[in-house]
This record gives structure tokens, sequence and C-alpha cells, in this order.
């Protein structure tokens, strides 16, 4: 009777084992240190030319839409302490953590989609190597290293196109501008916008890795594999958000 749940569950558990074994070859020689090195610079650098348009842009729209609704009240002057909010805590981890997903996750799913169906995995496992240190652990600690310093670039370009608009288009001063981003932000909204990409990191890693090596049926199963996991990767994304901003809610009401 529930035989459709099968499937799901044995993703889940699927899943689950291969994010165990992940995060223990951490602790575990060999490192692959050239291959981590490898994967930071193309996921790090790779993405920084999207990461930095889509922040700029987000945050000159961010300060468009802002100042227009603070005008209502006469606050246009807080149009930086709200640009600089929204962009630490929600919207310049979550865009960014997109943006890799959708070019880094893809590319994880299919590289290594690739490899199990021309049986390069088999024959690594035959020589003794194992995939999921070899393959699986250095594009994981890249992620987690390179995605809280691209959402930090992200951020600050951000911030900077809103000083843009600010300036130019709504005619404020800009050391008003800054003032009122350096006052408006407090240590709990920087943990809170590191914390994010952070453990953005390993769902978008994980993921692209995981859907790559169950791949099965040739080229057209390769394709289907980049798909499921963008997609998955960016749900992953913002559930994660949704939990983690009510665990810093409930701790700053306590």
């Amino acid at each position: 009777m529930f035989d459709f749940l099968k499937p799901p569950l044995l993703a889940v558990q699927e899943f689950y084992v291969l994010a165990g074994s992940a995060l223990r070859n951490v602790f575990r020689t060999p490192h692959y240190s050239d291959d981590i090195f490898l994967q930071m610079d193309l996921i790090g650098v790779g993405s920084l030319p999207s990461v930095v348009l889509t922040g700029f842009f987000s945050g000159a729209v961010m300060a468009l839409q802002m100042a227009r609704a603070l005008q209502q009240y006469g606050q246009v002057g807080k149009t930086g302490q709200v640009v600089a909010i929204t962009l630490v805590r929600e919207l310049g981890p979550a865009l960014t953590a997109l943006m890799v997903a959708g070019r880094n996750s893809s590319g994880m799913a299919s590289e290594l989609g690739s490899m199990k169906v021309t049986e390069q995995i088999d024959a690594m496992r035959a020589l003794g190597t194992d995939p999921i240190q070899k393959l699986v652990t250095p594009r994981m600690i890249a992620t987690a290293v390179v995605l809280p310093m691209l959402t930090i670039i992200a951020d600050f370009v951000g911030i900077f196109g809103g000083f843009i608009i600010a300036t130019y288009v709504l005619n404020l001063e800009g050391s008003q501008y800054w003032s009122t981003v350096w006052q408006s932000l407090e240590w709990n909204d920087v943990t809170q916008g590191l914390l994010k990409p952070f453990v953005f990191s390993f769902a978008i890693s994980l993921v692209g890795c995981y859907y790559g090596l169950r791949t099965t049926g040739g080229t057209q199963g390769v394709g289907r594999a980049t798909t499921q996991a963008v997609v998955m990767a960016s749900v992953l994304i913002f559930i994660l958000t949704f939990f983690i901003t009510k665990i810093f809610v409930n701790l700053i009401n306590a």
C-alpha cells in the first residue's frame, strides 16, 4: 500500500549516507589538497562575475523600492539602513547561494554523472580509490570555504549599488547613506549572514554530487540529474533559510 514511499525514503537514506561519508572524510587522509584548491578556483572565481552582477542590481533595486515606500513616512534617509539589513540578513546569502547552485551544483552533477555513465567511478574503486573522498569531499570543502566569501562580496557590492541609487537618483548625501548602513548592522546580522551561506554550501555541493553519483541512463540521465540537482538545491536553500531565520528570531526574542 505504501510502496510509493520507498523510492523517496531510499533516496533520503542514500543522501545521508553520502553526506556522512563526505563529512567523515574531512578528518581522514588523504585530503587531496590540489583538488580542493582547484575546486575553490572553479567555484569561487568562476562564480564571481554572476555574483557581483546579482549583488549590485539587487542592492540598486532594493534602494529604489524601499525609497518609494519610505517616502510616504518622510524617512528616505533610512534607505541605507533598510538595504544593508535586507542584504546582509537575507537577500545576500540567498541570492548568492542560488547563483552558485545554478552554476556549480549543476556542474558537479553533470561532471560526476558523466564519470558514472562512462564507468570511470567504477574504475576508481577497482584501483582502490574512494570516489567519495576523491570527488565529493574536495567539492564540499571548497564550497564551504568560498561561498561565505562570495556572500561578503555580494553584500558589499549590493550596498554599493544602493549607494549609487541613493546618491544619483534619490539625491541623498553619501556620508548619510554610509553612516546609516554602519549604524544599522549588528553582530547578530553579520553572524546570521555568514552562517547561512556556510550551511547552504553543504546543500549545494552534496546535492550536486549525490545526483551525479546516482546517474543512470547514459547522456539523457546526465541531463536529468543536472536538472534535479539544481531544483533540489534551490528548494533546500529556501527551506534552510526559513529554519535558520526562525532560530535567530527565537534567540533574539528569548
